[in-house]
């Protein structure tokens, strides 16, 4: 391609985990009442429609938050009732998780997709979520490599599309960012948290958490989307992403 051509356009979302501070390590939410309004007032800005993955819990205690981010035209998806690991439910209890935090979720917009706590969910929940009308899990990572993260077959309802890098990437200072992003696979999914957008740099987190959180994560942020816009992003919604296979390729 020429310097002069104009870049290839290929889909990229761009997703929160909403959430409790920094989970199982804090049970605070400065990000809600901080971060989030913070990254909405960013993606307004840039004009940068995304997904926002909610806990039924976070949904109940800050409404406001959440009908500000549907009424400006953000998806909502699910991010399970309470952030329990499903690794760790028996059946019975997987389908409660899902279904008190959809009760709640779906009385603020519809909710098509779905992603897990800690990118973590057992291929026999699978079914579940088509029994409870979700059309899209993004559980899958494509930079992890358990169990819960290998190829399966998966119900023929349901699209599965992975995020393409953990949220801490986002962070790294411009120079080592832009060589990682750039060796990223499409379609493009990435994520942070709302937490991230809160200074917790002198907290005693593990220091992949804390590093350059706060404003300096709002900057990165900014550099990021601009940049990968530039590059031939176009931001979509998740629930946008619905032609798509499980493998990221457009079905045919």
């Amino acid at each position: 391609m020429s310097a002069s051509s104009p870049p290839i356009r290929y889909p990229a979302n761009f997703s929160a985990d909403v959430e409790q501070d920094c989970p199982p390590y804090l049970d605070t939410t400065r990000g809600m009442s901080e971060g989030l309004p913070r990254l909405l007032d960013l993606l307004g800005e840039l004009d940068v429609k995304g997904t926002f993955f909610t806990t039924g819990e976070m949904a109940r205690r800050f409404p406001a938050v959440i009908e500000r981010l549907v009424t400006e035209g953000h998806e909502l998806g699910c991010h399970s009732d309470q952030h329990r690991d499903f690794t760790t439910l028996d059946h019975s209890s997987a389908a409660t998780e899902l279904a008190d935090s959809l009760r709640i979720l779906r009385g603020f917009a519809p909710v098509v997709s779905f992603r897990a706590p800690y990118l973590r969910f057992p291929h026999a929940y699978l079914p579940l979520l088509v029994e409870h009308d979700i059309r899209i899990d993004s559980s899958l990572a494509r930079y992890k490599f358990g169990p819960h993260h290998r190829h399966t077959t998966a119900p023929t309802k349901l699209t599965r599309v992975p995020v393409c890098a953990t949220s801490s990437v986002l962070r790294l200072p411009r120079l080592i960012r832009t060589p990682w992003l750039r060796r990223l696979s499409h379609p493009l999914l990435i994520f942070v948290h709302p937490w991230e957008a809160v200074d917790f740099r002198q907290s005693k987190l593990r220091r992949d958490c804390r590093f350059r959180t706060g404003d300096p994560a709002l900057t990165a942020w900014r550099s990021t989307l601009n940049q990968l816009s530039s590059e031939g992003a176009v931001w979509q919604r998740l629930d946008q992403f619905l032609h798509l296979s499980d493998s990221g390729s457009p079905r045919r």
